[in-house]
């Protein structure tokens, strides 16, 4: 049964005469102006009940919640100028799976002579450049925290470059859907290889002091922090680089972000988030980037692990003083710690 906002959107928002405030608070007419909407839809189903969608409710979507494909950098962070930007300049886009190729400099050996087996220079980039692997993420980087460097808009390589993967963006189609206990989560229509580029986390890039603020300001504390990600992967209070050397910026999907923002936390994820670097000099503000960790069936539930498996967080699962103030997970695995924090 189609619920009420459903209706009105499909039978009145696209008439010449609709009202365009009522539009641009639209779920589904602010996923239908995306680029890529036709080709690599996303989708929203509730086949649980007739929950009207916006209402207040966990299980819902919130109606302040707002749709966006490229994450939002607040007025306050600050962003690198021109002038200090750069790229590669490799002349054929197959120059950009070595270490030849700038974009790399920082995961090449130190030792000149390993940068060649047999005679042949050795693939630096994160991704597999051909065959029926071609753009999955190779098994060393999977399996670790590396952070992966990719070639950008700022590149003489084109967009066809074997090392843009994340930068394409997302290639497969994602449904939001009603969970029996979890509210909503989220699933893929197509199978997913192990490897591959799922979809970026988006959100409101906001300073660590503008994060804390927001974090004290909400009523359910706990559940704020479900939707800020820290972008510390290249934090370092030695650094000579202030924005490296001081607190990190934070991603807040809360209000504004895409369909990532609806995963849920599992014990046992069949995803997991990498940071992903474009200009350097930008490293700061670094993409978080969900892939595929091992094949995933079509329309099995896609997961990952919220708190990373911290150890401060296992210590307090032990601690009785400490459970009660804990929030309990639901993710049902074999694997679950039975509390996220």
């Amino acid at each position: 049964m189609m619920d009420t906002v459903t209706k009105k959107h499909f039978y009145h928002h696209g008439k010449p005469d609709a009202n365009p405030k009522e539009k641009s608070n639209c779920h589904f007419c602010q996923l239908r102006s995306f680029a890529t909407q036709s080709t690599i839809p996303i989708s929203i189903v509730n086949n649980l009940d007739e929950e009207e969608f916006g209402a207040e409710s966990q299980a819902v979507l919130n109606p302040k919640f707002r749709f966006i494909d490229q994450s939002v950098i607040a007025p306050d962070v600050p962003v690198a100028d021109a002038q200090f930007r750069s790229g590669c300049d490799c002349e054929e886009d197959g120059e950009c799976m070595y270490s030849t190729c700038h974009c790399l400099d920082e995961v090449a050996d130190s030792d000149e002579d390993e940068n060649y087996v047999g005679g042949k220079r050795k693939k630096r980039f994160a991704y597999h450049s051909g065959g029926p692997k071609a753009e999955l993420l190779r098994s060393r980087i999977l399996e670790s925290s590396e952070p992966i460097y990719e070639c950008h808009e700022g590149c003489n390589c084109s967009l066809r470059c074997p090392n843009r993967v994340v930068q394409r963006g997302r290639t497969v189609p994602l449904q939001i859907f009603r969970t029996e206990n979890r509210g909503w989560g989220v699933r893929c229509p197509v199978p997913l290889r192990k490897g591959q580029f799922v979809d970026r986390y988006l959100g409101e890039v906001i300073t660590n002091e503008e994060a804390n603020r927001r974090r004290h300001e909400s009523s359910l504390a706990k559940r704020k922090d479900v939707y800020l990600f820290a972008l510390d992967k290249f934090a370092n209070p030695e650094s000579l680089d202030e924005l490296l050397s001081g607190p990190p910026l934070e991603v807040d999907g809360e209000y504004m972000s895409g369909p990532t923002r609806f995963i849920n936390h599992s014990c046992e994820p069949n995803m997991r988030i990498f940071a992903r670097v474009g200009d350097h000099v930008d490293k700061y503000i670094h993409d978080l980037a969900l892939f595929a960790i091992h094949d995933i069936p079509q329309n099995e539930e896609l997961t990952f692990d919220y708190v990373n498996g911290l150890e401060e967080m296992s210590q307090d699962a032990h601690d009785p003083s400490k459970i009660k103030d804990m929030t309990k997970c639901l993710c049902g695995s074999k694997k679950c710690k039975g509390f996220l924090w």
